[in-house]
């Protein structure tokens, strides 16, 4: 054991009027404890001295060390009476001793007897603490894998991202079905009761997930646009084929009309034959009434295509 010397006492001076110094040091205890040394020189060696300890109507003799501390005690007495220690309560001389008081300050010597006693308010709080460090190690377990969850959907949350941004569209479908499973995460974290460090852990788990579901609400946005602007462009194509038909139905028609009328005056001179004859009459007009209500009316305006 390391000694450290702090000073010495002043000189004693007795009855008989001469002046002596006495060299009464100071040592330092396992403690920390500076406490003046002992005058019997064998009392500075540490020993080994044998305490007995009445738990119920049983003794039990432990040897320990004369400098050890009441704590030190108690784990050793824990083997024997398969009591946790810190559910002891140690009395010496009809007095409670704490745990970081020393034997022998205490003045427990050899052969010494103390009394074990159980102590139920230790044991209360040494449950409550072990129950509460239990739900914080599960809450702390649930948070972990909640969080695992929300990596998993942050990877989809950014693949969609990316389709939409580079022009593509996404069902709305699975945008919803991404965006209930987020909110399951979030109902999950809310039901977790927790306290410091994992309370905290918590919160910063709620605030990732609701940016998660902020920039898929964007996203719906986003998709829904890329949506209508499909729709439109597929109504726009139907139009204009119809409109470049309708332009080659109305070309037909004109082209048609006239190789008639080209054909008749490319004939031979002989058109008494035709007209002189009442039923070649009817049957000419009755073959060009089809054609004239099947001819449409040609536009006034002269209109323009647009690609």
């Amino acid at each position: 054991m390391m000694k450290m010397k702090t000073g010495t006492s002043p000189p004693v001076i007795s009855g008989g009027g001469g002046a002596g110094s006495s060299g009464n040091e100071w040592e330092s205890r396992p403690g920390g404890m500076v406490v003046q040394r002992r005058t019997d020189q064998s009392s500075d060696v540490p020993r080994v001295i044998r305490v007995r300890v009445k738990y119920g109507s049983v003794y039990h003799e432990i040897p320990i060390n004369s400098q050890s501390s009441f704590g030190e005690l108690k784990k050793m007495l824990s083997d024997q009476t398969g009591l946790h220690h810190e559910d002891m309560k140690i009395l010496y001389k009809d007095k409670e001793r704490d745990s970081k008081m020393f034997l022998d300050l205490c003045g427990v010597k050899d052969r010494s007897k103390l009394v074990l006693k159980e102590d139920p308010i230790s044991q209360e709080k040494r449950l409550l603490e072990k129950r509460k460090n239990a739900a914080i190690e599960k809450a702390s377990k649930s948070i972990s894998d909640i969080s695992l969850e929300v990596d998993r959907l942050a990877g989809q949350v950014s693949a969609f991202e990316t389709v939409i941004n580079k022009g593509g569209k996404i069902e709305e479908k699975s945008l919803v079905n991404l965006i209930e499973m987020l909110m399951n995460q979030l109902l999950r974290l809310d039901a977790i009761i927790a306290d410091g460090d994992v309370k905290l852990k918590r919160k910063l788990q709620v605030k990732r997930i609701q940016k998660y579901v902020e920039a898929l609400d964007v996203l719906k946005v986003k998709n829904a646009a890329k949506k209508v602007e499909i729709s439109k462009s597929v109504r726009h194509k139907p139009q204009t084929q119809t409109q470049y038909q309708q332009r080659d139905l109305l070309s037909f028609v004109e082209e048609e009309e006239e190789e008639p009328r080209n054909s008749g005056a490319s004939s031979s001179g002989t058109p008494a034959a035709t007209v002189t004859n009442p039923w070649e009459i009817f049957d000419s007009t009755s073959a060009a009434k089809p054609v004239e209500t099947v001819k449409p009316v040609p536009p006034r305006f002269k209109w323009e295509f647009f690609d």
